[in-house]
């Protein structure tokens, strides 16, 4: 499995941007993906989560109506829209899969997912 980040860039603030994880030799059903991000000299953080089954969709509070997840099962790629974006959401952004069902609880733990894309660098200029 292998996951590519993408569409990060540099944004004004206020702006927009929808970055792409597309997953190869991957299949969206009862597993779940995610974002972090890790801004730096910060830890990575938790950003968002989909598991697939029964659409459950999490957000950090931090970017909790900004920020959007979905997918598009034709082209296996998940998408994290980024909308009203702020100095403060400056950073690197991952995504990540698991392999299998994971609980609810454990959708924010980085140690949760197995597979993990290269990152893609979001900067938002004030």
């Amino acid at each position: 499995v292998q996951l590519q980040a993408s569409g990060g860039g540099l944004v004004q603030a206020g702006g927009s941007l929808r970055l792409s994880c597309a997953a190869s030799d991957y299949t969206f059903n009862n597993n779940a993906m995610a974002w972090f991000r890790q801004a730096p000299g910060k830890e990575r953080e938790f950003v968002g989560a989909a598991r697939w089954k029964g659409n459950t969709l999490i957000y950090a509070d931090s970017v909790k109506g900004r920020f959007t997840i979905s997918r598009n099962n034709a082209k296996s790629t998940a998408y994290l829209q980024m909308n009203s974006l702020g100095s403060e959401d400056t950073a690197v952004y991952y995504c990540a899969a698991t392999r299998d069902y994971v609980i609810l609880s454990r959708l924010r733990d980085l140690g949760t997912y197995d597979y993990w894309g290269q990152g893609t660098q979001v900067t938002v200029s004030s």
